[in-house]
């Protein structure tokens, strides 16, 4: 039987209808806020191993300055979003893994962390999660519109699409925007609402030691939560909650402190026993952390998710495979269609299915010739080679339907990196390439994927923004090519730029300023750790095989295995916010069906526009007082307007903690009315 979904889907644009699209306007302006975003992206990367969603505040960025000075339609303003969201995606894969050439056995890796192999390993990486998403978009993308949600590349495409409409449709996307910026300026800069409310209990608990609550209340999370509904978020939080209130618990209660220490240490996030610091704060004195339930996180919880975000992945692709096998199939129909001269539509031309393939080999006989990519021999790099290429279609498959339902700014790339050095390490001790001088070759591996899948993931919802706003696929995707390309440029420099050591770090000897104090660099320190241990046959298997067997049970209850795997290796203040708004989702349908009330079109509700407005304008603010953080003397200024010692001296730090969660739980009321008023 044939599925009714896709055929009655009608895009903004109609696929017969010809407007202005990829144009040079259009395509200029999307690659300097590639390469603006980028540049924001990489700081906040080093600086906290963060990265926020580039497309919402692009769109709205180019909604705002397109139609007002440079005249651009609904399709160029979506080129525009398209072309510079690359700049976020290639910046966060380059930061997350590439600093690891520094931490690397000996600074045996040292000599590849220059501009020139940064620049090779961001643009090959990019361009091979562009490549490889292509079959895969109406695979992910048209077949599964209403199952996959992709958070960001529906909000981008209601922002563009309340944009050219204008009236309610913008006033309500534009109020949820401005809220959001109303109540980041609270949280992010006068600092009244505090970032992240806790609940803990203290390790000494004799029922429930060092189980913790919390949640990073911002607008951005209510509004994600909101837009992929009760079931999915419910998922992700069952993972949260099963880690920090029952596994974090128990290993609380078996594990002694130095034990947690000596394997946060081998893990490459504390220097010895005798130095105090690193996650939880260990204290030397009375051998025990500050925060316990950190600590225990960071040395065995992030390694089990990570090998349950492997395993609920690998079920994932082996039932997705007739959908990709379909798909290509699909792509090669096209092929012949073309060559017979018959008319595709406009909303389906996807660039040709042998761009991919040759496009693909050729990344990899590059990745052989080139001599920026590290290897001891020809056989070495073109095991490189093959690597890339097999773990990054497997990756770049699990990253897009990953974003489908969380969006990009909660996917576990990192995880899907530690997976891809794993296997990677495995496949190099099997041909007994072991020690020090192939690390470098398994990091470009990790860190190729981890570019490739990050760009995917925003790949996936910009394919997912032009179908629903009715832009065509290959101008899109050849936009996707010019922003890596473009951005990558930028991206390699901004590095080098950050890395070069200021006076008083050169009088401490320190050569480069990424791993100091400034710019901690945590993944890349935790991918070298990881490719050391495995190399050097170190690294604790058993923790990995827990996180698998856990994805395993879930999907044999009938539960998706990967949401809630996701949900296990993210911080339970991550996903609790996005449950929040959830549960805000699920109120609001209840009371509709129980006022007998039918949305005629639930993604351009007010709820769900306004939710968009609260996800752009958390990313847009995010990204905001990245940049300005940049500069020492506007950090200082904004560091001086805060009010949160005033704040915790009057209420406590409770009662700060209490003002920080009332004032979410008014923002989630808002939301609720505004959703509830669109019929009275």
């Amino acid at each position: 039987m044939e599925t009714k979904s896709p055929p009655e889907f009608k895009p903004y644009i109609p696929d017969h209808q010809s407007t202005a699209e990829f144009t040079l306007k259009a395509v200029i302006t999307g690659a300097l806020f590639g390469v603006l975003f980028g540049a924001a992206t990489v700081y906040l990367s080093l600086k906290a191993g963060l990265s926020v969603s580039a497309s919402i505040p692009i769109a709205v960025l180019a909604i705002s300055l397109g139609r007002r000075f440079l005249k651009t339609t609904i399709l160029e303003n979506n080129i525009i979003q398209t072309t510079g969201s690359a700049g976020e995606s290639i910046a966060s894969g380059v930061v997350f893994t590439l600093p690891g050439f520094l931490f690397l056995t000996d600074g045996v890796g040292e000599d590849f962390f220059n501009y020139w192999t940064i620049l090779t390993l961001a643009i090959l990486g990019g361009l091979l999660g562009t490549l490889m998403m292509i079959p895969l978009r109406r695979a992910l993308i048209v077949e599964e519109h209403g199952k996959l949600p992709y958070p960001e590349g529906t909000a981008c495409g209601s922002v563009l699409i309340a944009g050219e409409r204008g009236g309610d449709f913008a006033k309500m996307a534009y109020l949820g925007l401005g809220t959001a910026l109303l109540y980041a300026i609270f949280q992010k800069v006068l600092h009244v609402i505090a970032e992240a409310p806790t609940w803990a209990t203290n390790q000494i608990n004799r029922y429930f030691p060092s189980a913790q609550v919390s949640g990073e209340i911002t607008p951005e999370y209510l509004g994600v939560g909101y837009i992929i509904g009760f079931r999915i978020s419910a998922v992700l939080v069952g993972g949260g909650i099963l880690a920090w209130l029952a596994l974090i618990p128990l290993l609380a209660t078996l594990v002694p402190g130095d034990t947690i220490a000596l394997q946060l240490i081998k893990l490459g996030y504390l220097s010895n026993l005798q130095t105090a610091g690193g996650p939880g704060g260990w204290n030397p004195a009375t051998h025990g952390f500050n925060d316990t339930a950190a600590a225990i996180y960071r040395a065995y919880i992030r390694q089990i998710g990570a090998g349950a975000v492997t395993a609920g992945g690998f079920m994932t692709l082996i039932k997705t495979i007739p959908t990709i096998v379909s798909s290509f199939r699909d792509s090669f129909k096209k092929v012949d269609v073309a060559a017979e001269g018959a008319q595709v539509r406009r909303t389906e031309q996807d660039l040709s299915v042998r761009v991919v393939i040759f496009g693909s080999i050729a990344l990899a006989v590059l990745m052989v010739i080139l001599p920026q990519i590290p290897g001891d021999s020809i056989l070495t790099k073109i095991l490189t080679a093959i690597l890339v290429v097999v773990f990054g279609f497997f990756f770049v498959t699990v990253a897009s339907r990953i974003v489908g339902l969380i969006g990009s700014s909660s996917s576990p790339v990192s995880g899907m990196t530690i997976a891809t050095i794993m296997g990677t390490a495995l496949v190099f001790i099997g041909a007994g390439l072991t020690g020090r001088i192939y690390e470098p070759a398994v990091l470009v591996v990790g860190g190729m994927i981890c570019i490739a899948a990050a760009n995917a993931g925003g790949t996936s919802q910009d394919l997912k923004t032009g179908y629903l706003v009715g832009a065509t696929p290959k101008y899109q995707q050849l936009a996707l090519f010019i922003g890596v390309i473009v951005s990558s440029l930028a991206v390699g420099a901004t590095v080098k730029i950050l890395d070069t050591p200021t006076p008083d770090l050169v009088a401490q000897g320190i050569t480069h300023a990424i791993g100091s104090d400034r710019f901690p660099a945590p993944q890349g320190t935790l991918m070298a750790t990881l490719i050391k241990g495995l190399l050097s046959f170190n690294l604790d298997w058993q923790f990995v095989l827990v996180g698998a067997f856990m994805s395993f049970v879930v999907e044999i209850c009938g539960v998706s295995a990967l949401a809630f795997a996701v949900g296990l290796y993210l911080p339970l203040s991550t996903t609790l916010p996005i449950f929040a708004g959830g549960c805000v989702k699920a109120l609001v349908d209840w009371n509709f069906k129980r006022k007998g009330i039918v949305e005629e079109d639930a993604d351009l509700g007010r709820g769900s526009l306004f939710s968009t407005g609260l996800v752009a304008g958390g990313a847009l603010a995010g990204v905001l007082v990245a940049l300005l953080s940049v500069n020492e003397s506007v950090f200082n200024f904004l560091s001086k307007l805060t009010l949160e010692p005033a704040l915790e001296h009057a209420l406590g730090s409770e009662g700060y903690q209490l003002l920080g969660a009332l004032a979410f739980l008014a923002l989630a009321t808002i939301l609720y009315r505004v959703a509830m008023k669109r019929n009275g």
